[in-house]
């Protein structure tokens, strides 16, 4: 993920304001163990919480949800809490591993979007379990010079208009997700039939993939390597702030809309200490605004708009309308049958 870079005044102004609040620097009398993606969180507000909170973080990096849940699950750390995708908080708490979480105790935790809370009850019922942190969509990224009119619909990955201009993402769930979903299909379905008609529809689509990237999809694009190119929202919208030929859309099929969440570990024996930090991180929300600065996805934090420049909030890109998403979903966890189907159909996908 690309670092944004902060406004010197604003980053000083809200370092200062926290910390002049909390009557100065307190040395760490406690200790948390926080697990994270990569670059996911300003190092700046984990120094600054804990001067204002004595409160230390332990912090531990992953690059993808499978690693952070291989990590995890090697015993090797023992974790307090966690960041990750929602499909990686439902195996775990279908595995037990999570505890639940007394929100009660967050002092600000009604500055969480109601529509996010609705979202994430699709995938923790009664939102026992999950903390929403950011939040996007999975879309397209293209070249208003290289496309005949911006496109609408996953058909420009398919019609063979811009054969060898197309990039996927190297991704089984999102690449199923954008053929399930062109075929008028739930991206969570389970019917063999219907998954094996989206295995046909990308294997025929291969001739036309330039390549199959993640990260690297952007930088391609910035490049005006490709056309099309299958991107997630933080990508897309700093693809096109680095090239004005550039521009983002969800489709109107529908698409994935993905939420990152915090979870407190069953071996947490600190469960206020991780209050603290998750209400400082996610629903304080000046930290939410500066935060929002270095990670650049739109958070779960309604009244962070407050504080954010004009044009910022009324981007739709960043900010999207939740109206205009009615036709995406939250990923759920796929069953073991349907996972193994899954993973041998992507074999035969890559191996054509």
């Amino acid at each position: 993920m690309k670092k944004r870079v902060l406004s010197i005044l604003c980053a000083a102004a809200l370092a200062a304001a926290s910390l002049t609040g909390c009557g100065g620097t307190k040395e760490p009398t406690q200790q948390i163990t926080v697990f994270n993606y990569g670059m996911y969180i300003d190092p700046a507000i984990l120094d600054q919480f804990t001067a204002e909170t004595g409160i230390e973080v332990l912090y531990e990096e992953a690059m993808t949800p499978e690693e952070l849940y291989s990590k995890y699950s090697s015993g090797a750390i023992q974790y307090d809490v966690l960041c990750s995708s929602e499909y990686i908080i439902m195996k775990l708490m279908a595995e037990g591993e999570l505890q639940p979480m007394d929100f009660t105790q967050f002092p600000h935790i009604d500055s969480i979007s109601d529509d996010v809370w609705e979202f994430c009850a699709s995938f923790d019922p009664g939102n026992q379990y999950a903390l929403p942190y950011f939040w996007g969509t999975v879309g397209l990224l293209y070249n208003k010079n290289m496309v005949s009119e911006p496109p609408t619909s996953w058909d420009v990955l398919f019609n063979g208009e811009y054969s060898g201009n197309i990039i996927m993402q190297n991704s089984m769930r999102d690449a199923f997700m954008i053929a399930l979903k062109y075929l008028g299909y739930s991206c969570n379905t389970t019917d063999p039939a219907e998954l094996a008609a989206a295995r046909d529809l990308l294997i025929s689509q291969k001739s036309d993939v330039q390549s199959y990237l993640v990260d690297e999809a952007r930088d391609e694009m910035i490049a005006e390597n490709a056309a099309i190119a299958v991107v997630y929202s933080g990508d897309g919208i700093l693809g096109c702030e680095d090239n004005e030929n550039l521009a983002y859309v969800v489709p109107e099929d529908g698409s994935n809309l993905w939420i990152d969440c915090w979870a407190m570990t069953k071996n947490c024996d600190n469960p206020e200490a991780v209050y603290q930090f998750l209400d400082y991180l996610c629903c304080q929300t000046d930290i939410v605004a500066q935060n929002f600065e270095y990670v650049y996805y739109p958070p779960s934090n309604v009244d962070v708009r407050e504080l954010l420049d004009e044009d910022v909030v009324n981007n739709p890109l960043l900010f999207p309308d939740f109206n205009t998403l009615e036709n995406c979903e939250v990923y759920q966890l796929m069953d073991e049958e349907t996972t193994e189907l899954m993973d041998q159909y992507w074999k035969e996908i890559k191996a054509e």
